[in-house]
């Protein structure tokens, strides 16, 4: 049982009750299979960080034209003169030059603190524009449409595992069910044996061999009881209920057949991984952060500015405030980027490596989906046939068995004999489920390999 419940490990960091602190519920929960999966959906916190990832990266992408807005910015500055003598004898030589030219008198002008101070206002925009933001815009745009995909297969993912621990589940119910009767048959058996001792019919050895088998047989049930408990528990708190809640699964290990090939799949679902077509968008991305790059080093910069810079100063007692800024348009080429060893053109030759990295991943992949198909298919095929294979075998172990229980019954038969039986009956039904669920596990698989629902194929 343990390959069935592997995925819990995986499930364990994501989905995690909201409610968990609360009281384990008393009425019994009865839960379908789909009914599990939109609970785990609805609680699943692996899914909540993909939504906030999701929700960054389209925020990024709506915003992704803000590279071109303006700079404006404003400031205000009081600044202190410590030294004004120059100032001082130059304003004085220029009134005794107009005083003596108009022939009035001329009072010089003298040191005052308030001469000393300048207010500076300054309001300033200006406006970069490169080739380079354009590859920016349609990266971030991008790299929205990958964080779709991954938000996919988060959800494809999750589902695929609740419904793999909610089978398991189903079978795990059902081997308990098997050591139940088993159990209830040691016991008539035991009793049986018990009335046939009084009666003289066996001897005390059969009777304390009977006795033995079922009292042997306790415990290991009890303990498959008890580890059923412990994954119902835990399949609770995978899903969002608090731990504790008694769950009733309503559902079948029972398989839709499917007549597929793996080469009609691949021609048909190939591209629709959702694997590969994760990796395409990173490519995508990785050549549009490249050619911005490029754009960068070999396509000048436009800078647009102006600057509006009022000031005042306090020597005279006009209320004016002449303008000193500027209005510039810069075309600015950083030379040194086009460097074949500048940082900038490195940089872009790592670009390029990690690119060619990912075509070689995405030829990788492609094979390795080939290789999980075909897997699969083949998988589905086995399993199909041991599912029929064992289905006779049950019908054939069940006749053994009652026949070995009449002769038991009847005297003719050791209790050993009768123990094989029931052994061989068991084990042919447990190995049928288990190849169900094989089956089942290796159609959602391959229906997640190839993201495509296959219920088409049904037979």
């Amino acid at each position: 049982m343990k390959k069935r419940f592997a995925v819990a490990a995986f499930l364990a960091a994501g989905l995690l009750p909201a409610f968990f602190a609360q009281e384990p519920q008393d009425e019994v929960v009865a839960l379908t299979v789909d009914q599990a999966v939109d609970c785990a959906m609805e609680h699943s916190l692996t899914l909540k960080s993909a939504e906030i990832d999701l929700e960054i990266k389209k925020r990024a992408s709506k915003y992704s034209w803000n590279v071109l807005l303006p700079t404006l910015q404003l400031s205000g500055t009081a600044a202190r003169t410590t030294d004004i003598d120059s100032t001082l004898q130059q304003m004085n030589s220029m009134g005794q030059l107009g005083a003596a030219l108009a022939h009035t008198p001329y009072t010089p002008v003298t040191e005052k603190e308030k001469y000393h101070w300048a207010v500076v206002g300054d309001a300033s925009a200006s406006l970069n524009l490169s080739l380079a933001y354009i590859g920016q815009i349609r990266a971030a745009k991008a790299s929205y449409e990958g964080g779709k995909i991954t938000w996919e297969q988060n959800q494809k993912e999750t589902v695929m595992n609740v419904k793999k621990l909610f089978y398991g589940l189903l079978i795990q119910q059902e081997a308990l069910a098997v050591k139940e009767a088993s159990l209830e048959n040691a016991r008539q058996r035991a009793a049986q044996a018990e009335v046939n001792y009084r009666n003289g019919l066996i001897p005390e050895l059969r009777l304390l061999n009977a006795q033995v088998t079922y009292e042997n047989q306790k415990p290991e049930y009890e303990s498959a009881e008890q580890a059923l408990r412990q994954q119902m528990d835990t399949f609770a708190f995978l899903i969002g209920l608090p731990v504790g809640t008694k769950i009733q699964l309503e559902g079948s290990v029972e398989p839709v057949y499917v007549d597929v090939t793996s080469e009609e799949l691949l021609e048909k679902y190939g591209d629709n991984s959702l694997e590969m077509r994760s990796l395409q968008n990173n490519i995508e991305v990785l050549k549009l952060n490249l050619s911005a790059l490029n754009f960068s080093s070999y396509t000048p910069a436009l800078v647009l500015s102006y600057n509006y810079q009022p000031t005042k100063t306090f020597f005279t007692d006009d209320s004016k405030w002449p303008d000193q800024g500027a209005l510039s348009i810069t075309l600015a080429w950083n030379i040194t980027n086009m460097l074949p060893f500048s940082a900038n053109r490195q940089q872009a030759k790592d670009l390029q490596a990690n690119l060619d990295k990912l075509e070689l991943a995405m030829e990788t992949l492609r094979e390795n989906q080939k290789v999980q198909v075909k897997k699969a298919v083949d998988t589905l095929s086995q399993a199909r046939e041991q599912i029929d294979s064992m289905g006779r075998n049950i019908t054939l172990a069940q006749r053994a068995y009652d026949s070995s229980a009449r002769s038991y019954r009847n005297g003719a038969t050791e209790l050993l004999d009768l123990r094989d039986a029931e052994s061989q009956l068991n084990q042919a039904k447990l190995g049928q489920l288990n190849q169900k669920f094989n089956y089942i596990s290796a159609l959602m698989d391959l229906e997640y390999t190839l993201n495509a629902d296959l219920s088409s194929y049904k037979e």
